[in-house]
């Protein structure tokens, strides 16, 4: 009998996102599977491709198969169906789709292959009893009782005893050695630590959400920081594994994910696996398969995590769901819930949104009861919520205190004193922001891109944190060849000198994304605070949520204002989310927490429901503001970015785009634009962008096809549609 395939090749071209027909020679036929990867001719190359179809007859003639790369499907069928969701939904190609899902050792791409790993173990060939016996002295002996209460023993531990011995044991038949596949990433022993007794509000969210199992919904979990919402999850899990079914995590930031991991590996053993871009590639493939074998049953992990390929999934839960994290930024532009809510509908399983700041998206919904709302208004230890100050700094200048505020910088000598700990909030990293020539005037800005260059003194680097250009800072101006330059603005690492310069004796500990850099560094640091090591945590954004110190008396947040300035309808959204989450991590143990808010602008609604700990004042007051201006959730919003290299011909196309907009979609629909992005130039690339602002437009994703089709074969203008959320 004649087999064919339809095969579906990685290529980055959306016009070649197609699939292509292949004979199966008779050798083969045995291994094929829809889901596996194969090995095929393509033009004057071989390829890789994913198998989508199988058919027992063509029109014409084709090619064969070389190989057939997999024992089992990298894509099940769930997985098939949700790539072909994603690329309607994103207009994405669907091998990108594909691509997205899988970790780099299973994508159909050459050179993305990564090997199992070995180890060698050992095991008895002979009864213990009799092997005893041929022992000639007490080191064979010391080695024989390590296979009392052990099939197998690692050859590394026996070695470590003696390898002379080991040899002689082997040498006699007394122990055999064999390899075998062991997984890269491993779990920290931890004690099983006593289940909590959850508190009445615990416990009626828990009953609440398992009356939910079995059936697609979803449950927003609005809690304050420190209610307690992680033991909820807890308990919700466990009544999932026993009802036989797997339970999927998501957290926003890798930085959450070692005391996240921590707290579930202590309540469910070994039973876990991780995913997240920490891991190395070897590592994140041992834990794909450890899924697909269902030897793990919890999946934790970041935004990729949401394809993990577990089965009969009862829980899916998105901790700290308010976080833009949860937007993957490049192709395929997605939103974690929307893929957990298709899963959701696939398994027959309810979705928990659980946030101290919800999004305003999800309180909405869940007002109209479109969602299911669960507050938790108390802390589970019963503390009370931080008391918040506000410090205007615009006086604070005054007295020369531009960094630090007189009120802050007393209280840290108060903590320090009392031996209790600090965390400092500064929302951006580098030594100074901008470096700049006072005789010329002239700033380093990098080459691709119409940014300013951050310095990072560590290095003695100027840095590009959008592109990526690198280049070393020399004594004089480029320009002027004047020893003249300033630094102007506060990063990280320069906060990091100022601090040890007035509190030379405080232990201080800098968390961002360059000390973060290097694997493991996250839970090396959060570790090191959380035992008391360090007195104060310095730290961006990956400080402000999810962790939990228990000595932490006093939060410090500087620069407040730097997010609320952006030009994004979702600023305010944002900067009362990072704050009031920050301000959170004070007072989670015995001690009231302390916040002190450094501001030019206090009397901001935001800065001021923070500091009244009043979620829904602030929510009140931007859905007013939002029903106004017609953005979400009142209206649908998306972006579409023109981007080329040619400025007049990016310009022209944008407005040739915006033209057939107008014309295609519904006259309820607001066309506005075309305008130049926030980014505009970036890696050599101008950006311009048009919004469409729409209610009930049927035309709006048969049109946007249209337009996304138009642009496929352009080669000098691309075309970008973001849906917002």
């Amino acid at each position: 009998m004649i087999m064919y395939i339809e095969v579906l090749m990685e290529i980055k071209n959306k016009h070649v996102d197609k699939t292509f027909t292949y004979q199966v020679p008779s050798l083969l036929q045995s291994k094929v599977q829809i889901g596996m990867r194969v090995l095929v001719p393509f033009g004057n190359q071989i390829l890789e491709g994913y198998i989508l179809n199988i058919l027992e007859s063509v029109s014409c003639e084709v090619k064969e198969i070389l190989d057939v790369l997999d024992e089992e499907p990298v894509l099940n069928s769930e997985m098939l169906e949700l790539g072909v969701f994603l690329k309607n939904q994103t207009f994405s190609s669907l091998s990108s789709c594909y691509a997205t899902m899988l970790p780099k050792a299973l994508k159909a791409k050459e050179k993305s292959h990564v090997s199992k790993k070995m180890s060698s173990f050992l095991k008895l060939n002979i009864p213990y009893s009799e092997a005893l016996l041929l022992c000639k002295n007490e080191i064979q002996r010391q080695i024989l009782t390590l296979f009392l209460d052990n099939d197998k023993v690692s050859k590394k531990s026996v070695s470590s005893i003696s390898v002379s011995a080991l040899k002689t044991l082997i040498k006699n038949q007394v122990l055999v050695e064999f390899q075998e596949e062991v997984y890269r990433y491993q779990l920290k022993e931890t004690s099983v630590f006593e289940k909590k007794v959850l508190n009445e509000e615990q416990q009626n969210a828990f009953l609440e959400i398992k009356k939910g199992f079995g059936k697609e919904g979803v449950f927003l979990l609005h809690g304050v920081t420190g209610s307690g919402k992680t033991e909820v999850y807890l308990e919700l899990i466990e009544e999932v594994l026993k009802q036989n079914k797997t339970a999927l995590v998501l957290v926003p930031e890798i930085s959450l994910t070692p005391q996240f991991i921590h707290r579930f590996q202590k309540r469910f053993s070994s039973s876990i696996a991780v995913l997240h871009s920490g891991l190395s590639d070897g590592e994140r493939y041992d834990e794909w398969r450890k899924i697909i074998r269902e030897e793990a049953n919890i999946v934790i992990g970041v935004r990729s995590a949401i394809f993990a390929p577990l089965k009969n999934i009862g829980i899916i839960i998105l901790d700290e769901e308010h976080s833009e994290s949860y937007k993957q930024e490049n192709n395929p532009k997605y939103h974690v819930f929307d893929i957990a809510k298709y899963r959701s509908n696939w398994h027959h399983s309810p979705i928990v949104l659980g946030s101290a700041t919800p999004s305003l998206g999800s309180m909405a919904r869940a007002s109209k009861k479109v969602y299911q709302y669960i507050p938790l208004k108390k802390r589970a230890n019963q503390s009370e919520l931080p008391i918040c100050q506000i410090v205007d700094m615009q006086e604070e200048v005054k007295y020369r205190h531009p960094i630090l505020s007189r009120e802050l910088e007393c209280k840290i000598i108060e903590k320090l004193n009392k031996k209790e700990q600090i965390l400092l909030l500064l929302n951006r990293r580098g030594h100074s922001t901008t470096i700049t020539c006072s005789n010329c005037g002239f700033t380093h800005r990098c080459i691709h891109c119409d940014i300013t260059l951050t310095y990072h003194k560590s290095s003695n680097q100027l840095r590009c944190h959008y592109c990526g250009y690198t280049k070393f800072l020399e004594d004089c101006c480029p320009n002027c060849k004047e020893k003249s330059l300033n630094y102007f603005g506060l990063g990280t690492e320069k906060l990091e000198e100022y601090l040890q310069d007035i509190f030379p004796t405080a232990r201080i500990l800098r968390m961002d994304r360059d000390t973060t850099a290097n694997k493991g560094m996250y839970e090396k640091i959060i570790s090191s605070f959380s035992n008391g090591e360090y007195d104060i945590l310095l730290g961006t954004q990956m400080i402000s949520k999810g962790l939990d110190f228990s000595n932490v008396s006093l939060v410090g947040i500087l620069s407040a204002d730097t997010t609320l300035n952006i030009p994004d309808y979702r600023s305010n959204e944002r900067t009362f989310s990072l704050l009031y989450q920050a301000s959170g991590r004070a007072g989670r143990g015995k001690t009231t927490g302390e916040v002190i808010l450094q501001t030019f602008y206090p009397n901001h609604i935001v800065f001021q429901c923070i500091k009244e700990n009043n979620f829904m004042k602030f929510y009140q007051y931007e859905m007013n503001t939002r029903k106004t201006l017609k953005y979400p959730p009142f209206y649908y919003l998306v972006v579409i970015t023109i981007k080329s290299k040619d400025y007049k011909m990016c310009s022209l196309e944008a407005k040739k785009v915006k033209d057939f907009l107008e014309k295609r979609l519904d006259s309820s629909s607001i066309v506005l634009g075309p305008s130049t992005a926030n980014l505009f130039f970036v890696n050599n690339v101008y950006h311009f962008e048009i919004l469409v602002k729409y209610r009930f437009d049927s035309k709006i994703m048969e049109t946007l096809k249209e337009l996304d089709e138009i642009y496929l074969l352009q080669s000098k203008v691309y075309l970008d549609i973001d849906f917002q959320n």
